[in-house]
């Protein structure tokens, strides 16, 4: 006789408890990627600003601050500025090497006072701000910023000449000729709309011909505007 007759009937056997998905190894040591130098100038720069607005005299809030109040903070900070901007009155008014020292103040440079406001715009925009509302994008700011640059080129005598970027304007000169005359055409390609100083290469004769003549003689200026 079956010994397992009449006995309890097995017991299905437990499916193995399943193995937790495997993760790719992190490698020792592995951190985020620090910010760059600019994302923490600007970190610095905002954190002084909203420290300013706080010392206030009235206390300002953020959404009550102006282009007026932007004006306000730069002058605060000429007093911590390194360069010699020289009064009207001054012997080396508009002397851009003065041969002695002078008791003219110093003030912070046009473009440290313009880069700023580059970062604290941004700043202002990535942290919750809204573009039409930006004070550091007034135009009270820009006229400032262009009065301090005129004002300190004047007393400095060094003008601050704006930034050039070369272009390459390309030439392409395709000459043909049949029998003893030759025509030619040249189709020339500014990378921009300056359009200064292009040459177009071009020649008859006999024989057929073609050159590509790279020229660089357009440039664009850029500049603060008002």
């Amino acid at each position: 006789m079956d010994s397992a007759s009449g006995g309890a009937p097995p017991q299905p056997s437990e499916a193995p408890p399943s193995a937790p998905p495997a993760t790719a190894p992190q490698p020792e040591g592995s951190s985020p990627a620090p910010p760059s130098r600019y994302e923490s100038q600007k970190r610095r720069d905002w954190n002084t600003f909203l420290q300013y607005l706080q010392n206030h005299k009235p206390p300002l809030t953020l959404a009550r601050c102006s282009g007026a109040h932007v004006i306000e903070f730069l002058k605060y900070l000429d007093q911590f500025g390194k360069t010699k901007v020289h009064i009207t009155g001054c012997p080396y008014f508009g002397h851009p090497n003065p041969p002695a020292p002078c008791a003219c103040p110093l003030k912070q440079a046009w473009g440290s006072l313009d880069a700023l406001i580059g970062r604290l715009r941004a700043a202002y925009e990535e942290n919750g701000g809204r573009p039409e509302s930006n004070p550091f994008g007034a135009r009270a700011v820009r006229i400032y910023l262009r009065e301090v640059r005129e004002g300190q080129a004047k007393a400095r005598g060094i003008p601050y000449e704006k930034k050039k970027r070369k272009r390459t304007a390309i030439t392409m000169s395709a000459v043909s000729s049949s029998g003893g005359g030759g025509s030619s055409s040249a189709i020339s390609a500014p990378s921009d709309g300056s359009g200064g100083g292009d040459t177009t290469v071009g020649g008859g004769g006999a024989g057929s011909s073609a050159s590509l003549t790279s020229t660089t003689a357009s440039t664009h200026n850029f500049g603060l505007e008002a």
